[in-house]
C-alpha cells in the first residue's frame, strides 16, 4: 500500500516540493479525488514550463469563495502597474517549473483534504449545501497568469483532476482561450489604478454566471465610475460583482514603477465605501482582504 503523504502546509518557493517526500522517483503519492498526479503523465516536453513566483496553501481571502482553503499558484510577470499593487515582487521574481512539477506540488498540498466531503461553494457540507466543490480550491494569480501561454494547459489539467480552479486576471487579456470550467475573477480597472485604459471590454462577452467581476476602489471618483459601469453595461446580469477597498501600501510595498493616482481624485475610506454601497443599493458584494486582516499586509505566502 502506498504511504499517504502528509506535507506541512507551507509555502513552496522553488524547491519543487521534494523536501521530505517519500514517493518513488517520478511518482507523487498524493491522490486528489481518484486522480493520481504523476510526473510521467505530464512529460509533454521541456517547453511545458511556467515561470512561478510561489506556490502555497492558505485561505482564499477574496471573491465569493472567501474563507475556503485554497492553493495559490502565483505566476511571475505583469504588464500593468496599478497604483495600489501589493505584489510588485511577482513582476520579476520566479523560477522556471515544468507543468509536471507544479501539478505534483499541488497534489502534495491537497493530500490532507483527500478524504474530506465535498463542500458547497459557501463552504457548507452535507444536505442543503450549495453546488459542490472539492477542497482545497486552486487559484492562478500573479502577476498576470495569462501572460504565460502554458497557464492554459495547466488550468485545463487541474480541472481534469477535479479541482475547482479560479483565475485572478487583470481583464487586460483575452479570456476566450480559458477552459470554461475555470471560474474567472476578472478586474475592471477603475481610473484610480492608472490602468483603466487597459480594460478589455470584449471580455464581458466571455464571462459566465460562475465568473466574477471585481472593482478595486480607492477614491470617490472610482466609486462613481464603478456605479456607472454597473448601470450602463448591466453588469449585475452577467455574474456576481465584487467591490474591494484599496488597502494602503506599506513602506515595503511602495514602488516607483507603480502608476500615480490621477490628479484630482478624492480618497475614500473603507467605511465611506460601504455606506455608499448600502445607500445606493448597489448589487455588489463588498469584500475585505481576509489575508490582510489575519496576517501582516506585507507578508508573503499567505
Amino acid at each position: 500500500m502506498r504511504k499517504k503523504f502528509r506535507p506541512p502546509l507551507a509555502r513552496d518557493d522553488g524547491n519543487n516540493g521534494q523536501s521530505g517526500s517519500s514517493a518513488p522517483p517520478g511518482l507523487v503519492s498524493a491522490n486528489h479525488g481518484h486522480f493520481l498526479f504523476s510526473r510521467r503523465r505530464y512529460n509533454g516536453g521541456v517547453s511545458e514550463t511556467l515561470l512561478i513566483n510561489e506556490i502555497y496553501l492558505s485561505l482564499q481571502g477574496e471573491s465569493t469563495f472567501a474563507g475556503l482553503p485554497c492553493i495559490f499558484i502565483r505566476l511571475t510577470a505583469c504588464d500593468l502597474r496599478c497604483s495600489y499593487c501589493d505584489t510588485v515582487y511577482a513582476y520579476t521574481e520566479g523560477k522556471k517549473r515544468s507543468l509536471a512539477e507544479i501539478l505534483a506540488r499541488v497534489g502534495e498540498l491537497a493530500a490532507p483534504f483527500q478524504d474530506q466531503p465535498l463542500a458547497g461553494a459557501d463552504g457548507a457540507t452535507g444536505e442543503g449545501a450549495g453546488p459542490a466543490v472539492r477542497l482545497p480550491l486552486v487559484e492562478l494569480t500573479g502577476g498576470e497568469p495569462l501572460l504565460q501561454k502554458n497557464s492554459l494547459p495547466l488550468m485545463r489539467q487541474l480541472c481534469d483532476a477535479g479541482f475547482a480552479v479560479l483565475l485572478e486576471t487583470s481583464g487586460a487579456h483575452d479570456l476566450s482561450p480559458v477552459d470554461p470550467r475555470v471560474r474567472r475573477i476578472m478586474d475592471l480597472k477603475c481610473p484610480g489604478s492608472g490602468e483603466a485604459g487597459r480594460n478589455r471590454w470584449e471580455n464581458l462577452n466571455w464571462l459566465k454566471p460562475t465568473d466574477e467581476i471585481k472593482f478595486v476602489i480607492g477614491s470617490q471618483e472610482d466609486y462613481a465610475w464603478t456605479k456607472e459601469q454597473i448601470r450602463t453595461r448591466a453588469l449585475a446580469g452577467i455574474c456576481p460583482l465584487l467591490c474591494s477597498w484599496v488597502h494602503p501600501l506599506t513602506a515595503e510595498q511602495r514602488n516607483p514603477a507603480l502608476k500615480d493616482v490621477p490628479a484630482g481624485h478624492t480618497p475614500i475610506s473603507r467605511r465611506e465605501l460601504v455606506e455608499k454601497i448600502i445607500a445606493d443599493a448597489l448589487p455588489v458584494r463588498f469584500q475585505a482582504q481576509l489575508h490582510k486582516i489575519i496576517w501582516p499586509p506585507e507578508e508573503r505566502g499567505v
